[in-house]
């Protein structure tokens, strides 16, 4: 998935004729602390609710104040892994997106990419989750999959959590069937730890809620 299937057709841009009361409607309306500033498809920058409050230009056009404006952007064709990390480093909002001739294209809102990655990632489907923990030299997605698959079931969704205080590594699996009996006691005959696993409705919809906030919390929202 790209940057440009993520562009938001909602939030409008401003221009530099716009007044600041006008860009802070539009911030509260659709819950968001930043706008792109266009002139024409050319994307100026940034401005945030703050940068209004700070310069009281609520009732002036933007383009009568000279701006030092942040000027973040993805280009249309990256991945949206790298449009979360440019959101995590510099704890936006929204991101602009461009086109290859630096024409802007549209934004991508965090709500937005928050909902595309949950979608990316399978969390909507019906299905267990399970996590495995390993030492990183004994990691096989393939062997991995073919586990999964030898007891008749499918691998949705699969990522891994590191951490630089240890050698061991958790991968977590979301599989496209809730009955996981067989495949954690293959899991565990080929000497898998299974970390933790989750099948049943209540305790999956608490995995996506712990999931969600710690989504937010990488991006510093």
């Amino acid at each position: 998935m790209q940057a440009k299937d993520l562009i938001s057709d909602v939030v409008p841009a401003v221009q530099t004729t716009d007044s600041g009361a006008k860009a802070l409607n539009w911030m509260e309306i659709f819950r968001i602390s930043h706008l792109p500033i266009v002139d024409n498809n050319e994307f100026l920058g940034l401005i945030s609710d703050n940068d209004i409050y700070d310069y009281n230009m609520a009732d002036e056009p933007i383009g009568s104040h000279k701006l030092s404006l942040f000027r973040p952007f993805i280009m249309h064709d990256k991945h949206i892994y790298d449009v979360i990390d440019l959101v995590a480093k510099q704890k936006l909002s929204i991101i602009p997106v461009l086109n290859a001739k630096m024409k802007y294209l549209g934004i991508i809102t965090l709500h937005d990419l928050v909902q595309h990655f949950s979608n990316f990632t399978a969390a909507q489907e019906p299905g267990a989750v399970m996590v495995l923990e390993m030492n990183h030299i004994d990691y096989s997605l393939a062997q991995i999959s073919g586990i999964v698959e030898g007891n008749g079931a499918k691998i949705l969704s699969s990522y891994i959590h590191t951490s630089d205080e240890s050698t061991l590594l958790n991968v977590t699996i979301k599989l496209n069937t809730l009955d996981i009996s067989a495949i954690r006691q293959t899991f565990e005959r080929y000497d898998y730890t299974v970390k933790t696993s989750y099948s049943e409705e209540d305790k999956m919809k608490r995995l996506v809620e712990d999931r969600y906030e710690e989504f937010m919390n990488y991006l510093n929202i």
